[in-house]
């Protein structure tokens, strides 16, 4: 009996020393994340990503590993350039030349020449199994990427920009509905994109194709926004309070709320940031129905607290929709992905190939 009674208090400390421990983690993420916003020498959306990851994973991250991984990534990327010249004659070749080495690694195979023998490096593929990270939210993460060679619209272009801060050129994220891609401005052709799902650079009318960006939506930046790097951070933030949900199903949501409002902070228009702070009011709101033990919404609403967090709802839904914010279901999206393959002549920019 005695043995039993000291067996459940020790599971229950031990329990309760890795929910502070992940607590720590998350609050550690938060810090470092909200640092990286207020002093930009700071910056480092490498850090960043893994923080976020590494938090989630309780501190188990593999960030050794990781670095080594990104570490060879780019060593390839600078064999690339080495190995290359580019018909390019404008300014800013060198950097032009980091993207088109970049592009090679994330999206073609490269043969790699090791001790007399040559081997086929195997780039990049899009997972199409659980996309969207419903399953497992890991399957969104950078980490697994690095692991499997396989990824989606978060992680692949997470590891792009990544990988370009590492070699010393900018790249800019930019979203479209569901999606993430790359955004760069060179001399010779100026803003142009790049899709690293499927590995080629489409122009904005492969955008506008999907149906569900609203001019309002261009106009106020919400889509087709070229991110700076304080606003990538805010990306960051939202994963942070999305991975923390995941974590913490039961949490009272004020974690999360101070995520979503440091990334609306930075970036006004940011959709998804104002989606996860509405549905947090919403849980916050369906948790004092709980503890009334009722169903009826107008039961409560004659309580301040509830009337408040509805207010909050319905005004924050009310801004999501006039920014010009519609969502797109998710198997029109993978659809409206796939047409990049079977449409390629239709949606390609082909004078990003001229050099």
């Amino acid at each position: 009996m005695y043995l039993k009674r000291f067996l459940f208090l020790f599971l229950i400390t031990i329990s309760f020393g890795s929910f502070a421990q992940q607590q720590q983690l998350y609050g550690d993420a938060y810090h470092s994340l909200s640092q990286m916003i207020e002093d930009e020498s700071r910056y480092n959306f490498k850090e960043a990503v893994f923080s976020v990851e590494n938090a989630y994973l309780n501190g188990t991250l593999d960030t050794v590993s990781i670095n080594k991984e990104i570490r060879t990534l780019t060593h390839l990327c600078n064999s690339v350039i080495q190995s290359r010249q580019l018909d390019y004659g404008e300014k800013d070749k060198e950097k032009v030349s980091k993207y088109a080495a970049l592009f090679s690694v994330m999206s073609q195979v490269i043969p790699v020449v090791i001790n007399d023998t040559l081997y086929s490096y195997k780039p990049f593929s899009y997972d199409f199994e659980d996309v969207f990270g419903h399953e497992d939210i890991t399957n969104l993460f950078v980490s697994k990427l690095l692991k499997t060679h396989k990824g989606n619209c978060n992680s692949l272009p997470y590891l792009y920009k990544i990988l370009a801060e590492e070699l010393g050129v900018s790249a800019h994220l930019a979203l479209a509905p569901n999606h993430i891609y790359i955004k760069h401005n060179i001399q010779s052709v100026g803003w142009y994109n790049t899709e690293l799902t499927t590995g080629i650079f489409p122009h904005d009318g492969w955008l506008m194709a999907s149906g569900y960006i609203h001019l309002d939506a261009v106009t106020n930046g919400v889509f087709m926004k070229a991110l700076n790097n304080k606003e990538s951070i805010a990306l960051t933030l939202v994963d942070l309070g999305q991975a923390y949900q995941r974590s913490f199903p039961d949490n009272d949501g004020s974690f999360i709320l101070k995520c979503t409002q440091k990334a609306i902070e930075i970036y006004p228009y940011f959709a998804n940031a104002w989606i996860l702070q509405a549905e947090t009011h919403k849980k916050q709101f369906e948790r004092i129905m709980v503890q009334k033990l009722t169903t009826d919404i107008n039961a409560v609403m004659e309580l301040p607290e509830a009337k408040a967090l509805m207010d909050k709802m319905n005004e924050e839904y009310t801004h999501i929709h006039k920014m010009g914010y519609r969502a797109m279901p998710e198997n029109m999206y993978l659809d409206w992905l796939m047409s990049l393959t079977t449409e390629r002549e239709k949606y390609e920019n082909k004078s990003i190939h001229n050099f």
